[in-house]
């Protein structure tokens, strides 16, 4: 009977940790050069994103935007005209450019560098307030109003922390240490004593596979993982609901927000995650909501 009890008690540890190791994982779509289609009805934090990912930049899978950067393209001025920026040009001073439009309200992404359908847009706007040819690209004329009308960018302007704008933290999140978690900014704040360390864009699960909202803790983390049920990688994993993590996600970095996971929080800014993994313990408190 002994030797009985001490089987069935191995037997019911180990199937607990495999429930709690492979609950979550990617969607299909997060495996490397996966073509697989996005969820059908994802939820808010599914949607493609309104962020520089999706700014037309050759080989990104919106085929509406890029049906508009080519209509933008198509639109840019003759060859008479000198352009020192257009549509589908890369470069810093591109980046420059765009975090100059921000100062200026007429664009909400963050700089890419990356000559898209939102630049091309937001250059337009401008020149048609100002009284210049709405052509779309830059020439000199527009590229001088333009300084002319902003401030030299700062360096957190040309590369902000995140993409999208952080929340206001949860007041759950104002005591301790705390990977606070907001639904509705999609960002992730790593938070000591009420003080926000460091922040980072996250993406959640879809409308089938949500990510659970709540007060949890980290019961484990694994730097290397792999999803035992969709067998993909989760690099710097840190489990605080069952089998939802917070981890890296290759598909997210080249996705962006066209993609979802299986519950879990997904990171995609490598170098920050992996900072985090090593600051983060096992124990502290992790907050998801909206």
């Amino acid at each position: 009977m002994q030797r009985q009890r001490v089987i069935i008690r191995t037997i019911g540890v180990a199937t607990a940790v495999a429930l709690a190791a492979t609950a979550c994982g990617p969607q299909k779509t997060e495996s490397a050069g996966s073509s697989s289609a996005a969820p059908s009805s994802p939820t808010a934090g599914a949607t493609p994103e309104a962020s520089p990912s999706t700014d037309n930049k050759p080989g990104e899978p919106s085929p509406s935007a890029s049906a508009s950067a080519s209509a933008s393209a198509s639109a840019s001025p003759s060859p008479s005209v000198k352009q020192i920026m257009a549509n589908g040009d890369e470069s810093e001073q591109i980046r420059e450019l765009q975090a100059r439009l921000k100062q200026l309200k007429l664009m909400t992404v963050a700089p890419t560098g990356f000559y898209g359908s939102k630049t091309t847009a937001a250059v337009k706007s401008f020149q048609s307030k100002n009284g210049l040819d709405a052509t779309g690209g830059v020439d000199e004329k527009t590229w001088k109003k333009i300084q002319s009308s902003s401030k030299k960018p700062t360096a957190d302007e040309l590369r902000p922390p995140t993409v999208n704008e952080v929340a206001a933290p949860d007041p759950r999140c104002m005591t301790g240490r705390v990977m606070c978690i907001s639904k509705e900014s999609r960002t992730l704040a790593w938070m000591i004593d009420g003080k926000v360390v460091s922040t980072m864009d996250v993406r959640f699960g879809s409308e089938n596979t949500p990510t659970r909202e709540g007060v949890f803790n980290v019961g484990w983390k694994a730097k290397d993982w792999t999803s035992t049920i969709y067998h993909t990688p989760m690099p710097y994993a840190m489990f605080f609901s069952g089998g939802q993590a917070v981890h890296y996600s290759a598909d997210f970095a080249a996705r962006g927000y066209n993609g979802a996971s299986h519950g879990c929080v997904n990171v995609r800014d490598k170098s920050k995650l992996s900072k985090l993994f090593d600051d983060v313990k096992v124990g502290d408190k992790v907050v998801v909501y909206w």
